[in-house]
Parts: C-alpha cells; structure tokens; sequence
C-alpha cells in the first residue's frame, strides 16, 4: 500500500506600515486635506495625491467645492500639510524631511464636467447619483481572528500600533517614525496553525546604535518584547519556534521621505487584507466618497463581515463592480470557499434585500461626508471598530432574508 504524502502547509505573509513611512505620510497628507474640506462641504468632490521626498511636498489633484469657507480651507492646504507632518514626528530639521523647512507646492484643478455630469444627481444621461468611475472592488473576512481579518495582517497591524504608541508616550525615545512589520502565518488547509515569522524594521537614533554603527542588542531586545507582548495578547494559534527578523539591516537611521519617496496610493495591500483577499487596483486615500474605489470596497468589506458574523460562512470574499455615471452595480459576487452555510446565489439575494449598492445608497447607508478618512491612513482601512463598515449590526437582518 503506497504511503500517504502529509497534508501541504503553506506561509502566508501580510505587512504593515508604520504612519511615518513616506507612502503613509502622502496617504495622510491627501486624506487630512479631505478631511479639511468635507468638513466645510460634504457634498465636495475630491481626488488628491501627494508625492513627498526630501525637503519636498507636492499636493495635486482635482477638487471642487461648493461654498467659501471649503474654499478658504482649500486654499490654507499648506497649514494642514505641516500640521500632518508635525503630529507623525518629522520634526528634526537634520533629518532631511521636517515640518517646518519642508517646502510645499500646490497644483490643484476642479473636477472634469464630463465626469461630474455622470456622478452628480439628476445631470447626465441617469437621474440618480452615479459611480465615480468604472472599476472593481473587494471586500473580505473570516472568522479567524476578532476584527474578521486574517492572523497576519492582524498582528502585524497589531505589533505596528503597539511600536507606534511606545514611541508617542516617550517608552522608546530612541524611536523615529519609520518602519513595518510583516507576520508570516503557516495554514494547513486553509486552517493557520502558527506564527512562522516576525519581521520588524523600525527606524531609530543614532544614539542607539552600538559601535558598529547598528542598532544595539539591548534596544533590539525591547522591540522584540514588543512582538512577544502583543502575540501573548492576541493568542495566535499554534507555538513552538519562530523566526525572527529585527532590523536585519543592522541600522535604520535614515527614513521617512529623506529615505524614500512617499506617494499616495501605494500602499494598497497594507491598507486592506495583506494580500489574503483580493484587491482591485484601485487606492483609497484622497478620494471622496463619490469615488466607488472607496466608498464600494467599504461596503464590500462591511457586506462580508456581516455574512461572517451571521454565520452563513467562515471566509467570504465579496466582488463589486460599477460602471462609470450608472448608480446600479453592474456585479455582485460572494464567494465563500466552501465554508458557506447556505448556497451562495441564496447569499447574494439575501445582500441585495438588505444593503444598498447605490454609490448614494452606500454613502447614507455608511455616513460617508463626514471628516473620519485621515484615522484610515495611518494603520489600515479595516479592522478598527470605530469605522461605520466595520459594524455587523445587519448580521441580523441577513440570517433572516436568507
């Protein structure tokens, strides 16, 4: 009788980045500009981008306002970009990127008419309120860990907000606002077994390198206890040995946008599931709600949690596609991995009695005109409780259209 092979164990990796990384800093730099100006206008439209390198920001885009004071906002961009660049800490004038010598440029413009008669409510060739533009979107959860998003990315996030919040209470003074953390979690069978590895690149003084010119053991030992702390909280599963990876470099002085150049949007993956799930392309910071790039991937990450927390599945991966000008979706897809309690067709008509698919409908549906999008840009889009998409209050009201 042939022997049975073992069952195949893969890794999977997912990374998070701390809010002084230069991507995160345009992130937060374009979303605080949204912020600053939904704040005055709801109905704004909003679609900007930064570039950030050394000694150097570079706000562009298109946005239209409907009133002075979102004007006035608009055009005091310079103030909140500082602002941002201030609270994450680059605040040392020796370190290539500060917020007081950093020079900014502006090259803002209004939307395209031709798009806004698509997007604007009862302009163009539909009545009702359009999707921003053409294009695919995902949502994903699972029902591994308690914010329904999967080990690595969990923990990553995690052990970043933890690195992150000992260097703003002083814990680690030594501490610079650069660096990422990725987890690498083996499954068997789709089920995770254990944390296989820890990577953590944070950036630091020089003060706290040894002699060599690289971070000294004594302060690798506390970052390390950082990981240890916050996987003993968390409660992984599985145990046994782990690799790990601390600043495997040896020094990481120099960071932030002196280091690399930051734009917006490319940090897609760490934004969302860590590459456990799919992604369509588009990015999130930036954009107003009109922009289904957002807005729908939202409701796309609250329609799956809420199939999750019904218990219809223990994985689910929801497709929304939309047309640009045309409010219906012109796709709806649930895929449950062959965890779903009920078929998957019974699943999607039970989506479409319960959540509107509208880019208006997502946006009341979610109180979307409101200034909540810079939080978004520092640890990721999904996972916080205090984001409207992260609620499973229709868990409910699915398990009995279904």
């Amino acid at each position: 009788m042939d022997s049975v092979s073992p069952l195949p164990v893969k890794v999977l990796s997912s990374e998070s980045v701390f809010p002084g990384h230069p991507d995160k800093v345009a992130d937060q730099i374009s979303d605080a500009v949204l912020d600053s100006v939904l704040d005055l206008d709801p109905d704004a439209r909003v679609a900007v981008e930064t570039f950030v390198t050394t000694g150097l920001v570079v706000l562009g885009g298109e946005v239209t306002v409907h009133n002075d004071a979102a004007m006035l906002a608009l055009a005091d961009a310079e103030t909140t970009i500082r602002n941002v660049i201030r609270d994450i800490g680059y605040d040392d004038p020796n370190g290539g990127f500060d917020w007081r010598g950093c020079a900014v440029m502006r090259t803002i413009h209004a939307q395209s008419p031709d798009i806004s008669q698509g997007v604007t409510e009862g302009e163009g060739l539909h009545e009702e309120q359009g999707a921003g533009d053409q294009g695919l979107m995902y949502g994903y959860a699972t029902s591994e860990t308690p914010t329904m998003l999967p080990w690595p990315i969990h923990l990553s996030q995690a052990i970043s907000k933890r690195m992150w919040d000992a260097r703003r209470s002083g814990a680690m003074p030594w501490l610079r606002p650069d660096g990422k953390c990725q987890i690498s979690m083996s499954y068997n069978l789709d089920i995770p077994q254990a944390v296989h590895a820890a990577v953590l690149s944070a950036q630091h003084t020089e003060d706290a390198t040894d002699q060599r010119g690289n971070l000294g053991d004594d302060y690798k030992e506390e970052l390390r206890a950082v990981i240890d702390e916050v996987l003993g909280e968390e409660s992984p599963p599985g145990g046994g040995a782990m690799i790990v990876h601390i600043n495997p470099t040896g020094r990481f002085v120099i960071g932030g946008p002196h280091g690399d150049t930051g734009l917006t949007g490319r940090k897609i993956i760490a934004d969302t599931y860590g590459g456990i799930g799919r992604h369509g392309g588009g990015a999130f910071s930036g954009k107003d709600p009109s922009k289904v790039d957002r807005s729908a991937a939202y409701m796309a990450r609250h329609i799956a949690k809420n199939i999750v927390a019904a218990g219809l599945a223990s994985r689910c991966e929801v497709q929304l596609s939309y047309a640009i000008g045309v409010a219906e979706p012109v796709g709806l897809s649930v895929d449950t991995f062959g965890t779903g309690q009920e078929a998957e067709d019974r699943i999607v008509a039970a989506v479409r009695s319960v959540f509107p698919l509208t880019p208006k409908g997502i946006i009341d549906h979610l109180s979307l005109k409101r200034p909540i999008y810079r939080r978004t840009a520092m640890f990721g889009h999904f996972g916080c409780s205090a984001f409207p998409w992260e609620s499973t209050s229709h868990a409910t009201s699915l398990r009995s259209a279904i």
